[in-house]
C-alpha cells in the first residue's frame, strides 16, 4: 500500500480524525509472534491498521521467512530486511562486547546497528510521506534518525537499564559484576537519551513511566512521556472447559533463550521446587517455550521436570495445567504471559517483579510471593484448592476482557499517536549525537 501524494497540514490531519501515515521501524523482526515484545507491538499494528495508513520497516533472520509478516499484516505496507544481530552465546559475542566498549553504546544497542536499515528510514523520512515514525523498542532507537521534521515516538517496552541492573545485583562472579555495572549504566544514559530526543515516549505501564520520569531532570521532557496499557487477544486465549485439567501440574511458558526466564526457572527448579514436592510429592512442572539452553535442559531432566521447546500452541499446556507460575527475579516492562494466563481463566503465582506493571489486586486477580518459602506456599496452596484456583481464575478473565482487549490498549495508543502530530513539538537535536556518533557500520 503506498501513501497517496497531497501531504495534509498537521492540523487538518487530527481536526478531520483522517487516517494517519504511520513509519513503523522495528529491528530485531516481527514475526512469527514468539515473544512478548512482537506480541505487543505486532497487535498494535494489526489494531492502528484499521484506522491508519501503516508501512513497517523491520529486520528478519536467516532461518525466518520475511514474507510471512506482510502475509500477516495485509492491511500494512511492509518493508523487511534480513539481519542477524549477534547471540549472546556466539563465538562472536565477546569481540561485539569489546568493540562496544569504545563506544558510547551498551553492547546490547551496539550489536543492532544496521547501516541499510537505517538510511532506507532516514530516506523514508526524508521524504515527507510520513506524519508519524514509531521507533519500537530502545534498540530500534539508533537506527531511526531523529533530526528530521517527522515527529517520532519511541515506544519503550521495557526500562532496559533495570533489567542489567538487577542481572549485576545477582550475579556473583566479581568481573561479570563489574561489565554490568559499566553495561547498566550505559544503558540509562541511552535510555535517557532516547526520551529526550523523542517527541514523545510510551513506556507500557505507569510503574515504568514512573522509572523514566525519575531518571529525567528535564521537566519539559518529563512532561512527554506517558503510559499505555498491555493487552491480550481475549478471543484466542479463553477459558477450555473442554480440556481436563491435571492435578498437582504447574506450568510455565515464555521464550527460554531470554535471561530472564532461564533464570527463573533454574531458580524455580533449585529452590522452589523442592520445597513444594516436600508436601505435594505428586506435583510436576511443564516449561513451555523456545531454545532452552543445555544448563537448562539439564537441570530439568534431574529433576523430573518437562522441557518442550517450541510449541506450535502454548494453549493446551496452559490449559491443563492447575496453577501457572512466574518466578522471575529479573526483568522489565511487563509479561504478557501472565495476561495470557489470567485470560484462559488460570491462577497466576508471580513474584513481585515478575507482576510489575501490571494493575492486578493481590488476592483478587494473583497471588504474589517473592522468596523460596513464600512462593512454596502460595503454589501449595493454590493446589490443594480447586475453587480458589477457579474464583482466581474467573476474576482474571473478567478482568482481561473488561479493560485489556488489543483494540482498548490500541486505542489509548492511538490518541497519544494523534496528539504528538498535533502538538509537533521540536526535538532535542543535541540529544542524538549519542546516536548519530555511534551508527555506522553494520
Amino acid at each position: 500500500m503506498s501513501a497517496s501524494s497531497g501531504r495534509m497540514t498537521r492540523e487538518q490531519m487530527v481536526g478531520n480524525n483522517r487516517a494517519l501515515r504511520i513509519l513503523w521501524v522495528k529491528v530485531g523482526g516481527l514475526w512469527p509472534v514468539d515473544t512478548g515484545g512482537r506480541l505487543r507491538s505486532f497487535h498494535t499494528i494489526a489494531e492502528l491498521s484499521r484506522r491508519h495508513r501503516i508501512t513497517v520497516m523491520t529486520t528478519h533472520g536467516a532461518h525466518e521467512r520475511g514474507n510471512e509478516l506482510a502475509a500477516n499484516l495485509p492491511g500494512c505496507d511492509v518493508r523487511s530486511l534480513q539481519f542477524n544481530a549477534i547471540k549472546r552465546r556466539s563465538c562472536r559475542f565477546p569481540w561485539a562486547v569489546l568493540r562496544s566498549w569504545l563506544s558510547p553504546l551498551p553492547v546490547d544497542l551496539h550489536k543492532y546497528r544496521y547501516t541499510m536499515l537505517r538510511e532506507q528510514v532516514r530516506t523514508a523520512l526524508d521524504s515527507g510521506e510520513f506524519d508519524l515514525c514509531i521507533a519500537d523498542f530502545l534498540t530500534t532507537v539508533p537506527n531511526v534518525p531523529m533530526n528530521t521534521a517527522t515527529p517520532v515516538i519511541f515506544f519503550s517496552h521495557n526500562v532496559e537499564y533495570m533489567i542489567w541492573r538487577r542481572l549485576c545485583r545477582n550475579d556473583s562472579n566479581p568481573v561479570r559484576k563489574l561489565l554490568l555495572a559499566l553495561e547498566w549504566r550505559k544503558m540509562r544514559r541511552c535510555e535517557i537519551e532516547a526520551c529526550r530526543s523523542a517527541r514523545m515516549t510510551l513506556a507500557v505501564s505507569e510503574d515504568d513511566r514512573r522509572r523514566l520520569v525519575a531518571d529525567s531532570h528535564d521537566e519539559e521532557m518529563v512532561q512527554r512521556i506517558h503510559a499505555v496499557a498491555t493487552g491480550v487477544d481475549i478471543h484466542y486465549f479463553q477459558p477450555r472447559p473442554d480440556v481436563p485439567v491435571q492435578p498437582d501440574t504447574l506450568v510455565f511458558t515464555g521464550s527460554m533463550d531470554w535471561h530472564p526466564n532461564e533464570d527463573a526457572m533454574l531458580y524455580f527448579i533449585d529452590e522452589i521446587l523442592p520445597r513444594i514436592r516436600r508436601v505435594i510429592p505428586t506435583a510436576t512442572l511443564a516449561i513451555v517455550g523456545r531454545n532452552p539452553s543445555v544448563r537448562l535442559r539439564n537441570a530439568a531432566d534431574a529433576a523430573g521436570v518437562t522441557v518442550t521447546g517450541t510449541v506450535a500452541d502454548i494453549r493446551s499446556w496452559v490449559a491443563e495445567a492447575a496453577v501457572y507460575i512466574v518466578p522471575l527475579r529479573i526483568g522489565g516492562g511487563t509479561r504478557l504471559k501472565i495476561y495470557e494466563a489470567l485470560a484462559m481463566g488460570k491462577a497466576v503465582v508471580s513474584t513481585t517483579i515478575g507482576a510489575e506493571g501490571l494493575p492486578l489486586r493481590e488476592g483478587e486477580e494473583i497471588l504474589r510471593a517473592d522468596d523460596p518459602e513464600s512462593f512454596a506456599a502460595q503454589t501449595i496452596k493454590l493446589l490443594r484448592d480447586a475453587q480458589e484456583c477457579n474464583r482466581l481464575g474467573r476474576a482474571g478473565r473478567m478482568l482481561m476482557e473488561t479493560h485489556f482487549s488489543w483494540s482498548s490498549v490500541a486505542a489509548d495508543f492511538e490518541t497519544y499517536c494523534r496528539r504528538t502530530v498535533e502538538e509537533g513539538h521540536e526535538p532535542d537535536w543535541a540529544a542524538q549525537a549519542l546516536y548519530l556518533s555511534s551508527t555506522t557500520g553494520k
